[in-house]
């Protein structure tokens, strides 16, 4: 779209001109700055304040179909339609510049994914830490444990596609054969136990190790935070590190590495002791030889034990590590109960693997499985800041939203907004997207059991060696059909 200057090349014409002038002009700046589905107008607020203008030198900025807001919400509406192809982005930009008179656009995606690849990382790693910040202020704050910030760590995989760069960057499990597997990114994260939101995420091959990589993340953890983790995160080196930060943790004995004898240590109630931990004779793999001579030789932690007793389930006996030591400022039941809603963090990874469609990228590039992961992220948090905003209004528990329902209504009441022009009429509608929030509510069901095992069989066979070599085992009916045919000959 071209820009007309201020002064007229035609003075005798101006009166005839102007109208047009304008009219064009402001469709140009429209056509630059919207999205046919306009997510910007809704979940705009929850993101940095003008982080997406056109820079002054570099990629993006020129004036071309798919500047930087535009790739940016694109590719958000794309995680938002469970990762999308890029064609329906296309589509989508075709059909806006029909709409509003604009050039012809390309029906190939070579120019969108180019758009994509110019996306500046710090960009995305910024929006990413505000849409966080949004969100946890926006959701209401816990009492336990003096009301300090609780934050999750816990680890996952996902899948990319099959290249040459993501083989070298992230190999595929050895025992799967060449060809016949996938890479594999292995992702911690941090979550915000009060909202929900992701805070910090650090990637890394099968071969590094959850500790490695919440070593990473020290740095996003702020004095005074309580980190819960699970049995992979409850070792000596990791309580230090920590500790040095100013960061307390809530986790699980590791079993097989530490005995816990609640015979020894200060006594501070039933199965409730200080004992002292020893540093260790070996240093590790992913700790520098620096790192581990800082270290203390030893440190007092907290165990506490508890029997876990539900109805119609056998009992289990759960014991903790942690490194608040005052039993007056925080009880063991409060760390129990802290500990008990880790289960959150693991709907949280359900929620960005499957309703999300995460848990296998689609970029060919580790550098764009990067940024892939970063907007799927950057998505979750905008949702869960709706879902905040949905729970403040009607004074409701957040655990109640339904992100799933949160989801589908956001899309479709999106389709809504887009269709109207009054303001008041766009406020009426989204009080009726967060009233349809607080309605459809998930229903209580304590103590249900959640079983990781899927019901549905493989509908094929698993790949033993590369596609090019593979041949199709003959079925039970078509070995039935041949024999017969040989007993009519």
């Amino acid at each position: 779209m071209k820009h007309f200057p201020a002064t007229p090349d035609f003075p005798a014409w101006s009166h005839r001109l102007g109208p047009m002038k304008t009219r064009l002009v402001a469709t140009g700046l429209r056509l630059r700055q919207t999205t046919l589905a306009q997510l910007e107008l809704r979940l705009g607020n929850c993101l940095p304040g003008r982080w997406l203008d056109k820079p002054a030198t570099g990629p993006h900025s020129r004036d071309r179909i798919y500047p930087l807001s535009r790739t940016f919400w694109g590719w958000l509406w794309q995680m938002l339609n469970h990762n999308a192809p890029c064609r329906e982005v296309v589509r989508q930009v075709q059909a806006l510049c029909a709409l509003q008179g604009g050039p012809v656009v390309d029906a190939d995606t070579g120019g969108y994914c180019q758009a994509r690849a110019h996306l500046p990382l710090p960009v995305l790693e910024k929006a990413l830490v505000v849409s966080a910040r949004t969100a946890t202020q926006r959701a209401p704050t816990l009492s336990l444990l003096g009301a300090r910030p609780l934050k999750v760590v816990d680890g996952s995989s996902l899948r990319l596609p099959d290249t040459p760069a993501n083989q070298q960057r992230f190999p595929q499990p050895p025992n799967q054969k060449r060809g016949c597997g996938f890479p594999v990114m292995k992702l911690v994260v941090l979550f915000c136990l009060t909202s929900g939101v992701l805070l910090a995420r650090a990637t890394g091959t099968l071969w590094e190790s959850e500790a490695r990589l919440l070593h990473r993340l020290l740095a996003t953890l702020k004095p005074g935070d309580i980190v819960v983790g699970d049995r992979g995160f409850g070792n000596f080196v990791i309580l230090a590190l920590l500790a040095g930060a100013g960061v307390d943790f809530i986790g699980r004995v590791p079993t097989n590495t530490r005995h816990v004898d609640l015979r020894r240590g200060r006594r501070l109630g039933r199965y409730d002791r200080v004992v002292c931990w020893g540093k260790g004779p070996r240093q590790g793999n992913w700790l520098d030889a620096a790192g581990w001579a800082a270290l203390p030789q030893q440190r007092e932690v907290r165990i506490v034990r508890a029997q876990v007793r539900q109805r119609g389930f056998r009992s289990r006996e759960i014991t903790l590590v942690t490194t608040l030591l005052d039993p007056q400022l925080y009880p063991a039941e409060e760390l129990l109960a802290a500990y008990a809603q880790r289960w959150r963090l693991e709907l949280c990874l359900d929620d960005l693997k499957t309703t999300l469609g995460l848990e296998t990228l689609k970029c060919l590039s580790p550098a764009m499985a990067e940024k892939e992961l970063l907007v799927g992220l950057i998505a979750h948090n905008l949702l869960r800041c709706v879902m905040s905003e949905a729970a403040q209004t009607h004074q409701l528990s957040l655990y109640r939203i339904s992100f799933k329902g949160a989801l589908d209504a956001l899309r479709q009441f999106n389709h809504a907004l887009c269709q109207t022009r009054c303001a008041r009429r766009k406020k009426e509608l989204w009080a009726a997207l967060l009233l349809a929030l607080a309605c459809d509510l998930v229903p209580e069901r304590p103590g249900r059991r959640e079983p990781r095992a899927v019901k549905r069989r493989p509908k094929y066979d698993l790949l033993n060696r590369p596609r090019v070599r593979y041949r199709d085992r003959p079925r039970r009916s078509v070995r039935r059909s041949r024999s017969n045919m040989l007993r009519l000959i």
